[in-house]
């Protein structure tokens, strides 16, 4: 069956985060919600037929920068590119809304994403080291 990829709901990213054993049940209706108040955001999902297999979400932090917060691929349908897609996806997206440049922070513990990442052009801008490798963010924009 083919993926398709259409335009979603905080609560198609709340089912599909039930999923990612990597976010421990930590991303909330509510949390979400207050993050994306007043805020243009996408959030883009992956689905195979009626099953949502992945998402990416984000919104603007300006007129001209726009923020990839989360993002996730059902574990049974990684490695099969749905991450890239859902990435330029939404790289056209913020490209067609005429933001200039996207951020996205990432740690250690996802090398998949790190990888993706510096594959599709984002440069390492900053990180915030919160003590260890594993829990330090790394920080990427591209323009």
């Amino acid at each position: 069956m083919n993926i398709t990829y259409t335009q979603g709901t905080v609560a198609d990213v709340i089912e599909i985060d039930a999923a990612i054993p990597e976010f421990d049940n930590k991303n909330s209706k509510e949390k979400i919600e207050q993050r994306l108040a007043g805020k243009e955001a996408l959030i883009l999902v992956a689905s195979e037929g009626a099953k949502k297999v992945g998402y990416k979400l984000g919104y603007a932090l300006s007129d001209t920068e726009f923020y990839s917060w989360l993002g996730a691929v059902h574990p049974s349908y990684r490695g099969r590119s749905i991450a890239k897609q859902l990435l330029k996806q939404q790289e056209a997206w913020v490209k067609n809304k005429g933001f200039k440049s996207i951020r996205v922070k990432s740690m250690n513990r996802f090398p998949a994403m790190l990888q993706l990442l510096i594959s599709q052009g984002y440069v390492i801008c900053g990180y915030d080291d919160k003590g260890s490798p594993e829990t330090s963010k790394i920080h990427f924009i591209k323009g």
